[in-house]
């Protein structure tokens, strides 16, 4: 495809998705002149045996339930292997991150980064760069493989004129529908829906049946994903990608469409309120609770904490008329301009970045690994369908966790979501949603 410029630190996203917009440039810092999107012609960085010493404060939001035990057995592995560091856990729970970016913001501009701190691939990202709060890490992804490990719609998505500035843990899928096998059987539901209408007829069936929370929900951010899945369903993976480019109109026949079956989906809804966050929405499936709920794979993790069971306890499918479209995010980690340790914070790029980290943080997580030298054979049957997936299916970046839009046009969809919670309006739902593209684009 031809080069396209830049709209908006939005579509870096999207670019990086399906365009190799990204990939040229010249470095201006860390000593690169990388014109590669790997940084191929930067240094590598050389570590010291038993690590750089000192203590190596990590910024994250996985502070509880299924998404710790994800970074402990990071943390783990990293003392394991840098017995001179020591790791200080920065964590800030709730919100999927939305606590920890405020606290973060505040850290950042008072001048006391941490040593790294999680953050999301894509358009999420281009904040700190612009506000020059992160460094490139060229040399940290040389000395991880760079492109020979990593692949290419990935490098894309978190180079920046020709600079890496993270690098991924992992890759999620926020496009699945997780189900109770149970629920669905008593509702008499024997099929897998293929588009949002049918689900929707699916849903009565189950409060038909006597459930009465066909589909959970948690918090606002949950509620962001679960438009992002039906915009995607409704609008299919090009056009739901043109939103953040200006090709594809807020306030069009389309995404009304998509917000009058968000609209009936959230009538069959429990009534969240903005601090739920997601384990409490996935437990109500695994007790029976309710049959159904969007939510990205970390969910796997929290169902193997519950004891509960594939195809007995719970299953899963790609969201209704997404069967071949994978809503992408990844977690990546970022070296602070100003931090105190900036070779422990290397230290602990390198091991996120390798693949020993990677295989231990997505078993235990529910994800798969952004490197492509992690055996498949080594993770159970949906990460294996996951990294399949991600292979070969039609990639979109996801709006609710920072690849498809900017901090501040995730705030402001958020804001309308929240306010739509409360008032059940579509219309000015729309009205909302076109006014927030209008202010963020450029």
């Amino acid at each position: 495809m031809p080069h396209r410029t830049l709209r908006s630190a939005a579509l870096l996203a999207v670019a990086g998705l399906g365009l190799a917009a990204c990939a040229t440039g010249g470095g201006d810092s860390a000593g690169s002149s990388s014109t590669s999107a790997a940084g191929s012609s930067a240094a590598t960085y050389t570590p010291k045996s038993g690590g750089a010493g000192g203590d190596v404060g990590v910024f994250t939001w996985w502070a509880a339930g299924s998404e710790k035990v994800g970074l402990d057995a990071l943390v783990k592995l990293f003392k394991e292997k840098n017995p001179n560091d020591t790791f200080v856990n920065l964590a800030v729970a709730g919100g999927a991150g939305s606590n920890a970016k405020a606290k973060l913001a505040s850290d950042l501009a008072n001048g006391n980064p941490p040593d790294s701190f999680q953050g999301h691939a894509g358009a999420e990202l281009s904040d700190y760069i612009a506000a020059g709060q992160i460094e490139p890490v060229n040399d940290v992804f040389n000395a991880l493989g760079g492109e020979s490990v990593f692949p290419k719609n990935l490098l894309e998505l978190i180079t920046v004129k020709g600079n890496i500035y993270s690098v991924p843990s992992n890759i999620h899928r926020a496009n699945v529908v997780w189900a109770n096998p149970k629920v669905l059987s008593k509702a008499g539901i024997t099929s897998t829906p293929t588009s949002i209408s049918a689900w929707i007829d699916d849903i009565k069936k189950v409060k038909a049946s006597g459930v009465a929370t066909p589909l959970s929900i948690g918090g606002t951010w949950t509620q962001v994903q679960l438009l992002e899945n039906v915009l995607i369903s409704d609008l299919g993976d090009a056009a739901y990608k043109g939103l953040f480019s200006g090709e594809t109109p807020w306030d069009g026949d389309g995404v009304k469409q998509a917000v009058n079956d968000y609209k009936t989906l959230m009538t069959y809804t429990n009534n969240a309120s903005d601090g739920d966050d997601w384990p409490g929405a996935t437990d109500m499936v695994i007790g029976g609770k309710a049959a159904y709920n969007v939510m990205g794979d970390w969910a796997v993790a929290e169902f193997t904490a519950k004891n509960a069971k594939p195809d007995t306890d719970w299953t899963w499918f790609p969201t209704p008329g997404q069967e071949k479209v994978f809503d992408f995010l990844a977690d990546s980690f970022t070296l602070p301009k100003g931090a105190k340790n900036a070779d422990g914070s290397k230290d602990w790029l390198l091991l996120v970045g390798s693949a020993d980290g990677q295989k231990a943080f997505n078993l235990a997580k529910g994800s798969i690994p952004a490197r492509t030298d992690v055996p498949a054979s080594d993770f159970p049957a949906y990460q294996q369908a996951a990294m399949s997936a991600f292979k070969s299916d039609a990639i979109v970046p996801s709006i609710a966790h920072g690849a498809a839009v900017s901090l501040a046009w995730n705030t402001d969809i958020s804001t309308a979501v929240s306010k739509f919670h409360a008032s059940r309006d579509a219309n000015a739902l729309v009205t909302d949603l076109a006014a927030a593209a209008k202010k963020n684009q450029q």
